[in-house]
């Protein structure tokens, strides 16, 4: 098994207008300064926080499937598709991009939030009509596994599917509590600590330590049980599993 853990100083960011937007972002654009460039089809992860108002113009977009999730405060949407929305503290969009769709982003409070684009076989994909979809918090399953609070966003019994393989989960992890996750042969595991720090277990590595923003990324060679414990605090992580390669071509991404 492979593991890596990304401190922020080798992750990309960025900044959107005039710096009223600060990224972060464990998988960055071309030139922006991660180590990381893409994990099978995780293409771009950015972590946004903005503490007053702020806009992002019409932009396009085409081919790729691009998440918004809502940590705190609220995303503000419009496109050329005629959607003018509103995602809400805990709530997500999906654009499928398709043929092509520009759209425009806004921020009226403080805010925090994640983008991230999945990227399916775009020469299949560019053929599709773009779709915009939303999700409210409350239409995603959250269960209590002795204390750790999984809340499913991407894949299994999700209101929310992609047609790039992949699967996300926010998870909460008590103070002193282990989280387990199943891992397959051939498959990635990312994740981001968004609050706490914590250490990554399993019989295959010695463990391994983990802090507040760093990126964490588990390659399988084997069925791996993956155990991520809460150490000092409780543990706010964002995770995605997805295949380390696929059976398409991925678009080029240069360094």
């Amino acid at each position: 098994m492979g593991i890596q853990i990304i401190k922020p100083k080798d992750q990309a960011s960025g900044q959107f207008d005039g710096g009223k937007i600060i990224e972060q972002k464990p998988i960055g654009f071309s030139g922006e300064g991660s180590i990381i460039t893409r994990l099978g089809p995780l293409f771009y992860w950015a972590w946004a926080q903005s503490q007053e108002s702020a806009e992002i113009g019409l932009h396009p977009h085409k081919g790729f499937e691009i998440i918004t999730y809502v940590i705190k405060g609220k995303a503000y949407h419009q496109d050329t598709l005629g959607t003018e929305s509103v995602v809400e503290e805990g709530g997500t969009q999906l654009m499928q991009t398709g043929s092509g769709v520009y759209h425009g982003e806004a921020l009226k409070e403080p805010t925090e939030a994640f983008q991230i684009w999945f990227e399916p076989h775009l020469s299949q994909a560019v053929k599709r009509t773009p779709i915009y979809s939303q999700f409210d918090s409350n239409q995603f399953s959250l269960v209590d596994m002795d204390g750790v609070k999984i809340k499913t966003l991407l894949g299994n019994d999700s209101p929310m599917q992609t047609v790039t393989d992949a699967q996300m989960w926010d998870v909460l992890i008590p103070k002193g509590t282990v989280y387990i996750h199943s891992l397959s042969l051939g498959r990635t595991l990312a994740s981001l600590a968004i609050r706490g720090d914590g250490t990554l277990l399993s019989d295959t590595f010695e463990t391994t330590h983990f802090s507040h923003k760093d990126f964490i990324i588990v390659q399988s060679e084997q069925e791996e049980r993956v155990a991520i414990q809460a150490v000092d605090q409780d543990l706010r992580i964002l995770v995605i599993e997805v295949p380390t390669e696929v059976d398409y071509p991925l678009y080029r991404k240069p360094r």
